[in-house]
């Protein structure tokens, strides 16, 4: 997507200058990537008053949700395929903006995923595609429920706000980009070409967690070398989700990822099935055969419940550790093999080793880089996302039209305690959807807290807020207390709209309306603006705002909240400031400072 200067004279920049300015201001506000990019898609549904606003990122044919806002907490777990999401496959193929109108027979994929309004469906969308180069990297929806929401705002507004999103994820994903190489050994060169996140299709481990990010970080470093690694948890976290990982971003992702359940392992064909055997060697044993060590040589063996092996077995798998030769049953030679080996377990070996069921010199081969994977009860909202995700999953499995979970639902979720772990809330949300199909008809399901049958689950009393003994009709003493609510949560969060919305659990869209309907804009300067202004813009570009917006002074003052004969921007700088008078330099500017 490109535009030309030309179209710049076509914009409303007495409003544009201030969007783009505010939505520029916060992309460089965040720490971190993640943070950066909330900031970028607050920003965004404050500026453009809409209900609801995602950044994506493409990734083979689907989009990832990166960072919302105004929609479901879920919304970040699920995955949304193409071919099951007409308007984001559209969004994809167009390269300019595209606007769904209102009777639009696509259907909308965050249908029922605005939280209060899970029946209603959204009326107003437009997609951003974002692209570096010519690649297609990520996308920006805008939703809203009224049908003619973001008629106000050209084609030209939205394309600068998409090139500016382009650009922040773009670096974003480079950056991931150089810190993978640099982790690898070998080449470590770029392509200038090449596209963000040209990599090998790499597992998504979901969950935003503590646990789980520091989980994440440990895979990123150990993944790198080649080292063996012990995975401990208990069962249904995920286990072999992160020996995946650990391969998949490794050197050795190009070759084979061979899994092994030694629990499954009968004690007389084990030592077949790890190391092969040759013709005759035992009844049965009719031709040559490799083990699980040949298949995976020059790549990585996954043994999942590795506590599960006896101790003969574990002395043979020792010296594989120890020497890198395998003998297959049956034949007197030895063969050499290239293999990393990544354990599972959800016994505690320390354990094992003190109770003599586990040898503790192959523990500590093994565990020379141990990771825990957090059991869900202790993951927090991680269990929304993971719901999301199954949601997601079984929409496309069973061709439904949407899946979605209620506000009990959701509440429900996060109070159980899991002693099944993620494979347990997957089971759950393909039983609720079942149950849910079966209670209603069409194509649409939304799961309540009675579709799942948790036992013994406590949901906390909501808590009882104290009245207070007033004179007023009820109307004047709800208005009363939202206003001093409002008044407090702009105080705490420095007049910041954004944290103040986010503290009170709303949209930043609705708070306005509110506010202003309160009274609570009146005689209201735009702080945020002019912090914007005297902190981070240069004096020429306060020319350049009165270039574009004319002469009108009325129109500084009332905005700026200052007199606009008088108004003066500070120029920043770390050792000195300069002050340039609004009117006596903008009188004498003819041009647009550059």
């Amino acid at each position: 997507m490109s535009f030309s200067v030309d179209v710049l004279a076509n914009i409303d920049w007495n409003q544009t200058v201030i969007r783009i300015g505010q939505f520029a201001i916060e992309l460089q506000r965040g720490i971190g990537h993640q943070d950066r990019f909330q900031r970028l898609i607050t920003t965004l549904r404050q500026v453009l008053e809409c209900d609801a606003s995602a950044l994506l990122r493409y990734d083979s044919r689907q989009f990832i949700p990166l960072a919302i806002d105004g929609l479901a907490k879920d919304v970040l777990g699920r995955r949304f395929a193409l071919e099951g999401h007409p308007r984001l496959e559209a969004i994809a193929r167009a390269g300019d903006v595209v606007r769904f109108p209102a009777d639009s027979e696509l259907p909308d994929p965050y249908d029922g995923l605005i939280p209060g309004q899970e029946s209603l469906k959204v009326h107003a969308c437009v997609g951003l595609p974002l692209f570096a180069g010519q690649n297609l990297i990520g996308a920006l929806t805008l939703d809203g429920m009224q049908p003619d929401q973001f008629d106000v705002f050209s084609d030209e507004e939205l394309r600068l706000i998409a090139a500016l999103a382009a650009g922040a994820l773009s670096n974003a994903l480079l950056i991931e980009q150089l810190e993978s190489q640099n982790m690898l050994p070998g080449d470590r060169n770029i392509r200038a070409d090449a596209a963000p996140f040209e990599a090998v299709k790499q597992t998504q481990m979901i969950g935003l967690s503590p646990g789980m990010t520091q989980l994440k970080k440990e895979i990123e470093i150990v993944a790198a070398s080649d080292l063996n690694v012990l995975i401990s948890g208990e069962t249904g976290t995920g286990k072999e989700l992160v020996a995946k990982a650990i391969h998949e971003a490794s050197p050795r992702a190009v070759n084979p990822l061979v899994y092994l359940n030694c629990a499954a392992l009968p004690e007389s064909v084990a030592e077949s099935e790890l190391f092969g055997h040759v013709k005759g060697a035992f009844t049965g044993a009719i031709s040559n055969r490799s083990g699980k060590f040949e298949m995976a040589d020059n790549g990585t063996l996954f043994l999942d419940e590795i506590g599960e092996l006896s101790l003969a077995l574990q002395a043979k798998l020792l010296r594989v550790l120890q020497y890198g030769d395998i003998q297959r049953v049956g034949d007197d030679r030895s063969l050499r093999v290239d293999v990393r080996v990544l354990a599972a377990t959800n016994r505690d070996l320390r354990e094992e080793v003190l109770a003599g069921r586990f040898r503790a010199d192959l523990f500590h081969r093994l565990s020379v880089f141990p990771l825990s994977v957090p059991p869900l009860r202790e993951r927090g909202d991680d269990v929304i996302l993971l719901a999301g995700y199954f949601c997601e999953q079984c929409r496309l499995r069973l061709g439904l039209s949407r899946v979605v979970l209620s506000a009990g639902a959701r509440n429900l979720l996060q109070h159980y305690n899991f002693p099944g772990n993620v494979r347990e809330l997957e089971h759950a949300i393909h039983r609720a959807v079942v149950l849910s199909r079966a209670t209603r008809s069409g194509d649409e399901v939304i799961l309540e807290a009675q579709h799942f049958a948790f036992p013994e689950v406590t949901l906390p009393p909501p808590e009882a807020a104290a009245v207070p003994v007033v004179k007023q009709n009820l109307r004047e003493a709800t208005e009363a207390f939202q206003r001093e609510t409002i008044r407090q949560a702009l105080a705490q969060n420095h007049h910041n709209w954004a944290a103040c919305a986010r503290m009170l659990e709303t949209d930043v869209a609705n708070l306005h309306r509110l506010a202003k309907r309160l009274g609570l804009c009146e005689g209201l300067n735009n702080p945020g603006l002019i912090e914007i202004l005297q902190v981070n813009c240069a004096g020429e570009f306060a020319v350049f705002i009165h270039y574009r917006c004319g002469g009108d002074f009325s129109f500084h003052q009332d905005f700026f909240g200052v007199d606009g004969t008088a108004l003066r921007l500070q120029r920043g700088a770390v050792d000195r400031h300069r002050f340039i008078d609004w009117r006596g330099e903008c009188a004498a500017a003819n041009q647009p400072a550059t």
